[in-house]
């Protein structure tokens, strides 16, 4: 069988305020290409399928529409829920789902429930075995795919009996139940074993577009919490990665973040015969727009050569001008038109140290030395003479008021 990894799709979210359902349309047309010419099986999606518990209608639409043509292309969809799911919404009607090779696994009832597969030589298509029957036939072996959606602590410790609500009681309780039916099913053949989780593993490298699991890193599992799985498809962090051989993350199919510039955005094909896991491989999917992180002075990023690629890219910028540019958006915009964040970090501002906002307001003599430091503050530069006297006009408006009161 040959099985695809991914995860954290986020269908809705907007990229510093730019829409990418466009985007994620093209990202869902190459899956569609990959499963129809690698001839994959099962496409696994490791949570966060969604962006928000409340999607947009034009969202659900985009998975309905990717959901049906990926199973109409031959593949069958394995489907957790992430932290940004509504675990509940997101497994609406599960049952009838499974009718048409679409299994969801939101709810801690269905830990110990996989979806299983044959192994045989006689398999020939992804028709799935009865998961609570393994009916292969006596030695017969089977891929059995568990999922384990994220587990907010403080709403299943109960449920599966932890002594403290934390990220690793609960999901080593879920691993536990998940072992347990493994070593039951294994009584009548061999089970090799995929298991999905949206949960953050030791190691992980993340970036900044990711939702906090907890505070303090807490939510951090250890990554033995898997060991023995023939294969373990994470979900939650963005850039794609191997923890072990057989441990990765798939990360998000598009950037969410400038902080992800450098991850090359794709996902992993599994192949598992009989005896287990036999390779595990790498697929890429081609970004919309580059993104260019650029730093320094204006008047060089708009007459260098050196940056004529980034004009089509989506661009975060920071100058280093000592003095704030008057209108540098405006101005970086003429050049680089999607220009969608701005910086300010001077660097060489002659032997003066940067005065914080506190120690300004404490020099300031008077109102108006509070309002031309605080200009100065945010922007780099002092007041001209035309803002000083709007500013004095201002302040003496206000006074007047208030000798009326």
């Amino acid at each position: 069988m040959r099985l695809l990894h991914t995860s954290d799709w986020h269908l809705g979210r907007s990229f510093h305020g730019v829409g990418m359902l466009d985007a994620q349309r093209d990202f869902i047309e190459q899956l569609l290409a990959v499963v129809r010419e690698q001839s994959v099986d099962v496409v696994l999606i490791a949570g966060d399928v969604y962006d928000r518990a409340l999607p947009g209608l034009d969202v659900v639409k985009l998975l309905d529409d990717a959901l049906v043509r990926i199973t109409d292309a031959g593949a069958k969809v394995v489907l957790t829920s992430g932290n940004h799911d509504s675990a509940i919404r997101l497994g609406f009607a599960s049952r009838l789902l499974e009718r048409g090779g679409v299994h969801l696994r939101t709810r801690v009832d269905d830990l110990d429930s996989p979806v299983l597969f044959p192994l045989d030589s006689n398999h020939l298509d992804s028709n799935h075995l009865d998961s609570k029957h393994h009916a292969a036939g006596e030695g017969a072996p089977v891929l059995a795919v568990y999922g384990i959606p994220y587990l907010e602590p403080r709403l299943v410790a109960e449920r599966l009996g932890t002594q403290t609500a934390s990220h690793f009681d609960v999901t080593q309780a879920a691993v536990q139940l998940i072992r347990e039916d493994i070593a039951r099913r294994s009584e009548t053949g061999p089970v090799h074993s995929i298991v999905l989780a949206h949960t953050f593993a030791s190691g992980g490298i993340t970036s900044d577009s990711e939702r906090d699991l907890s505070i303090g890193g807490l939510g951090a599992v250890p990554l033995d919490l898997f060991d023995g799985f023939g294969y373990t498809a994470l979900g939650h962090l963005h850039g794609r990665q191997g923890l072990s051989e057989h441990v990765r993350y798939s990360g998000s199919p598009l950037a969410y973040s400038f902080s992800e510039a450098k991850h090359r955005k794709g996902a992993w094909l599994i192949d598992v015969g009989v005896d287990g896991v036999e390779s595990v491989g790498e697929i890429l999917w081609k970004a919309p727009r580059e993104l260019a992180i650029l730093r320094g002075k204006l008047a060089g990023l708009l007459e260098s050569a050196e940056y004529s690629w980034a004009e089509t890219a989506y661009c975060q910028v920071t100058l280093t001008d000592s003095v704030r540019p008057a209108q540098a958006m405006e101005q970086l915009r003429a050049r680089f038109p999607d220009t969608l964040v701005l910086g300010f970090d001077p660097e060489d501002v002659a032997g003066k140290a940067k005065a914080s906002y506190s120690s300004r307001l404490a020099e300031a003599e008077d109102d108006l030395g509070v309002c031309c430091g605080f200009l100065d503050h945010v922007r780099g530069r002092p007041a001209d003479e035309a803002e000083l006297s709007a500013l004095r006009e201002a302040l003496e408006t206000v006074r007047l008021e208030g000798a009326e009161l």
